[in-house]
């Protein structure tokens, strides 16, 4: 087996317990709402980080520090949307590029996890009929 495909076989893996700053628990949670949006999603860890994939596509990552939580969107073209919604739906959030950073004691809602899935599974979808 190769030694690219033999590392990625030892990278795939749950979200890592003891995430930092009270994080584990929201990632966990974000994990079932992840997981209920798309059926079939796979954790890997990838840019040393939980990234959730499905048909080997990126969705979003997970990330944590001591003082707050990240969920990375892992697509550029969503940077426009997530500066749009600044000011609404991310109200209160600290949105950077393509990651929204908030706390355990402010996680972001199932309802907006869901839609941010959502979106990247239409996008990974257009993608794809792009790449036929």
């Amino acid at each position: 087996m190769p030694a690219k495909k033999e590392r990625a076989l030892r990278e795939r893996r749950s979200l890592p317990s003891g995430l930092p700053g009270g994080c584990e628990g929201r990632a966990r949670e974000a994990s079932q709402t992840i997981k209920t949006v798309a059926p079939g999603t796979t954790e890997v860890v990838n840019y040393k980080i939980p990234i959730f994939q499905y048909q080997d596509h990126l969705l979003v990552g997970f990330g944590a520090t001591k003082n707050h939580c990240s969920l990375y969107v892992m697509s550029s073209s969503m940077i426009p949307k997530l500066a749009q919604a600044r000011d609404t739906k991310l109200k209160g959030f600290d949105v950077n590029g393509a990651t929204i950073h908030f706390t355990p004691d402010k996680p972001l809602s199932a309802a907006l996890v869901t839609k941010l899935i959502k979106e990247r599974l239409a996008e990974n979808e257009r993608g794809a009929k792009k790449r036929i």
